[in-house]
């Protein structure tokens, strides 16, 4: 029961509420329109720790999609992507990390994804592999241009892309050059990394 005596320190919660959510609200207003950080995308990653798409806002980050069954097409695009970081200088590097999302949450689970991130030697400062659930996929590859289908093999068909985002989350550029740095591409990293970094 709240009486009248209680009801000064209610208003006093009830009022900071109201700022917390006036904050949150007006940090949402910020991101572009346009931005992939409209999405609110769970992520998992390698380690089991949890964060957010949105998380990477504030530097570019070079980002693809994949699954861990692929045994073809995805680590050409790995591959692609560490050639990429090989013609960045260690600053340019430091500046764009590699986020992948995986197709296939129902097998990717985190012990999958540390399975990656160590038989290809991938830099775990660097390097982000993550899972989502399966809606959040679809959102996801759909604000990337990513296509994809599940096969009755359990095999995904999906399209072969890297994508590089701005700071503030706009596609600033793609390849789709897998297995080898694509040079035009290189320079635009190189390009968007030189750029001052966003404070969100």
């Amino acid at each position: 029961m709240i009486t009248r005596r209680h009801s000064p320190h209610l208003r006093a919660c009830l009022c900071s509420l109201l700022l917390i959510i006036s904050a949150a609200w007006a940090a949402d207003k910020s991101i572009p329109s346009d931005s992939i950080y409209q999405l609110t995308v769970p992520l998992i990653n390698q380690d089991g720790q949890t964060a957010n798409l949105i998380d990477r806002r504030g530097q570019p980050l070079l980002i693809s999609m994949f699954y861990t069954g692929c045994q073809f097409v995805c680590p050409r695009i790995v591959e692609a992507l560490k050639k990429t970081e090989e013609s960045l200088t260690p600053a340019e590097r430091s500046r764009v990390p590699v986020l992948m999302v995986s197709f296939d949450p129902a097998r990717d689970d985190v012990a999958a994804l540390k399975e990656v991130i160590t038989e290809r030697h991938l830099d775990p400062t660097q390097w982000t592999l993550a899972r989502t659930d399966d809606r959040h996929v679809r959102k996801l590859a759909a604000a990337l241009g990513i296509q994809y289908r599940e096969l009755p093999s359990g095999d995904f068909n999906h399209s072969s892309v890297l994508i590089l985002l701005d700071a503030e989350g706009h596609i600033a550029g793609k390849t789709t050059t897998i297995g080898a740095a694509d040079p035009a591409f290189v320079k635009l990293v190189k390009k968007v990394a030189a750029q001052k970094i966003a404070n969100p």
